[in-house]
């Protein structure tokens, strides 16, 4: 069972708390989730039945770790761990015909969705390159996770692009009930509305789940909140953990000050802070305090080290993006040499226009990389076309996966077709596939109703095997010699291993409970732990993770903090608060970068150090500027000097190609002798790469 001794007194108090809401302000590498497993263990050995503990936290990732942690304390519970759309999800399936769907309905992800906005704005007459499908997309999910009612948003949508937004909005939601589809953000609101207007049903799950646990509670939204506060209403053993510190999601909907209110929703909260920290050094940790103590709305909190004094904190300054980027190489070179392992080591950047130049210096250099949050395996175009099948298997009224696969590979069912059937459909108000009436047409439809029978005798993977052959997919990606088509027929077959894993974790063939259980993951799909190699993503995607080492790369006032938080209100705390988090990802050493110029989005500017770097205890950094002569690299004219008179002889410092003699003097070009690595080059003699020494 549960091991009390391994806790500090805060987390124990915090673990033996029983009846009755509790705030819980657990700080960066405090232990968090060793406190909600061993809660859940706890009030299991206190005599509350498993069943009756609710478990929510944000990733599929944070609730696998919660379940997996928990199954060792208490084997065979029955406590929902889970996140909160998978809650969501449970709760459609178990009430889907209050909500006016059928048990086989289908989830759109996010390009499922697009396809709907584009198809929609084009049939009401709107160009899309002048509506942008994605900032439809967007208010939409705004409409829906704030669960503004019509009059609302009739209210406060006033500008041009917003009522064509809200015009959009209403035939969205009138296409999704015919297709008998939901859309990820209606895994949260279909469950408030429902419990809003059946209270039965309501009282149902609040008598199921008298124990609600709440991770990452300073990134719940509107709809997040009011399902928790509704659930919680009757019992009120509410237990929350987060910190307000790390409350980054703001432009998702993210509302940190429901943490910061809980003790006005509840005033008889206890609440407990957990200060100790497991993860980073003393030196990360004053640095981390010294930046976030600048914000105003927040808990007052200070973390304390487990790990001893540390190093101090490396500050770097560089001439551009890409020398930037060469002083974190020769770093990472060097920490090589020191024993630490590729993996050990991370690269954040503020925005993923950042990542271009960082992962073209790293294969220069030929350090193996991995870049969390780039192009993922559900999203892949073949990967998309393989699951719209299996899901017009299971639900043939899926409109929007009709569109995509009836033609995959080509019927000679082309796009006026198509639309000619959308047409048919919506003034038939029937689903397209009830109207298919041509051969071709009749041909597809006759090859989903055959996938359709086989499916009642086979396994997923046997399935996945028939859709792949009997639909063409296989036999024209062998029959195209591209290295393409391939690595997509690698990633098909790879797919099966998807499925055959389901199958023996589960033992289920259920592909409804499969397209599930994958689409709850496609959407933010968690990148697979790679080889021994160096991690670069973005200060966002860092968050819930930790490195030995940690690089913050373009410490810049306007990239960050980001220029667009400076007209926005609460925009800089937000970035410090983002700050806070990329810091407290280190454990052991932390390196500051940026540099004076950067070429980004295709301009060149000239930056100010962050606002941020002010903000840490000097005594904290150890400074260091590029190896080039840092008596000239403090010259700031030298470097947009763009009249340079060149002679033989002169010694001039290239960003790539470092040191070098003049050779050669010809109107606009000098002839340079670099070393033995590069030979002589011909250069435009006023080019920015160049800045004369000597």
């Amino acid at each position: 069972m549960n091991n009390l001794q391994e806790l500090n007194d805060l987390q124990r108090e915090a673990v033996m708390h029983k009846d009755g809401p509790c705030l819980v302000i657990a700080g960066a590498g405090s232990g968090k989730t060793k406190v909600l497993t061993t809660r859940i263990a706890t009030l299991i050995d206190s005599g509350v039945e498993s069943y009756h503990i609710l478990a929510i936290t944000f990733t599929n990732k944070a609730a696998k770790e919660m379940k997996e942690r928990l199954n060792k304390i208490v084997e065979d519970n029955q406590a929902f761990v889970g996140t909160f759309h998978s809650f969501g999800m449970r709760v459609i399936r178990e009430n889907v015909l209050k909500l006016g769907m059928t048990r086989n309905f289908t989830i759109l992800d996010s390009e499922d969705v697009l396809s709907l906005i584009k198809k929609i704005l084009k049939e009401k007459g709107y160009d899309i390159k002048e509506v942008a499908p994605s900032y439809i997309r967007n208010r939409i999910s705004f409409i829906k996770n704030e669960m503004l009612t019509n009059a609302e948003v009739e209210k406060f949508f006033q500008s041009d692009m917003e009522k064509i937004a809200y015009e959009v909005y209403l035939e969205y939601n009138i296409r999704l009930k015919q297709n008998n589809s939901v859309d990820f953000d209606d895994l949260l609101r279909l469950p408030v509305l429902l419990f809003q207007e059946h209270p039965e049903v309501l009282e149902h799950y609040q008598d199921k789940y008298q124990y609600i646990l709440i991770d990452e509670y300073q990134d719940t939204n509107e709809v997040q909140y009011k399902l928790v506060k509704l659930l919680a209403r009757k019992y009120r053993n509410l237990f929350v953990v987060g910190d307000p510190d790390q409350s980054i999601y703001q432009f998702r909907g993210a509302n940190y000050k429901n943490i910061l209110n809980f003790e006005k929703d509840y005033p008889d909260a206890v609440v407990i802070p957990l200060e100790d920290n497991y993860r980073s050094t003393k030196m990360i940790l004053d640095a981390a305090n010294s930046v976030i103590k600048h914000n105003k709305e927040r808990k007052e909190k200070n973390l304390r080290s487990h790990h001893g004094e540390g190093l101090k904190i490396k500050y770097m300054r560089a001439y551009d993006e890409k020398n930037e980027i060469n002083l974190v190489i020769e770093e990472i070179r060097k920490l090589f040499s020191e024993g630490y392992k590729k993996k050990d080591i991370a690269v954040f950047y503020r925005t993923n226009a950042q990542a271009r130049i960082v992962e073209e210096q790293f294969l220069k250099a030929n350090i193996p990389y991995k870049v969390v949050g780039s192009y993922y395996f559900y999203s892949r175009k073949e990967i998309k076309d393989l699951i719209c099948y299996l899901r017009l298997i299971l639900n043939p009224h899926d409109n929007v996966s009709l569109e995509r696969v009836i033609n995959v590979p080509k019927r000679g069912i082309g796009s006026t077709s198509i639309a000619k059937l959308a047409t048919l459909s919506k003034d038939s108000e029937l689903s397209m596939f009830d109207v298919l009436n041509s051969p071709k047409e009749l041909e597809f439809k006759n090859l989903i109703l055959a996938l359709q029978e086989e499916a009642k005798n086979c396994s997923l993977t046997e399935l996945v095997d028939l859709v792949l052959e009997k639909t063409g997919i296989k036999r024209e990606l062998e029959q195209d010699p591209a290295l393409e088509s391939e690595l997509r027929l690698d990633n098909l077959m790879e797919f099966r291993s998807i499925t055959a894993t389901y199958e023996e974790t589960t033992g289920s063939v259920d592909l409804g409970d499969f397209l599930e259980e994958i689409s709850l993951v496609a959407d933010i799909s968690e990148h697979k732990n790679e080889d021994d190699v160096v991690t670069l993503m973005t200060m966002h995607s860092a968050k819930g993770l930790e490195f030995p080492i940690v690089f913050l790369v373009g410490m810049e006032e306007g990239l960050f903090p980001h220029q667009n938080s400076f007209n926005e209100e609460g925009g800089i705390e937000e970035e410090r608060r983002l700050c806070y988090v990329a810091i407290t990802r280190a454990k052991e050493r932390l390196y500051l970068t940026n540099a004076k110029s950067r070429m980004i989005y295709g301009q060149v500017n000239r930056n100010m150090p962050s606002r941020f770097l002010d903000e840490i205890d000097q005594g904290l950094l150890e400074q260091e500027a590029p190896e080039i002569s840092n008596k000239e690299f403090h010259k700031e004219d030298m470097y947009f000097d763009n009249d340079v008179d060149y002679q033989e002889g002169d010694v001039i410092m290239h960003t790539i190609y470092g040191r070098g003699v003049v050779i050669g003097v010809e109107k606009s070009l000098i002839s340079v002798a670099f070393s033995k690595q590069y030979g002589i080059r011909k250069l435009m003699k006023n080019h920015k790469s160049i800045r004369k020494i000597g």
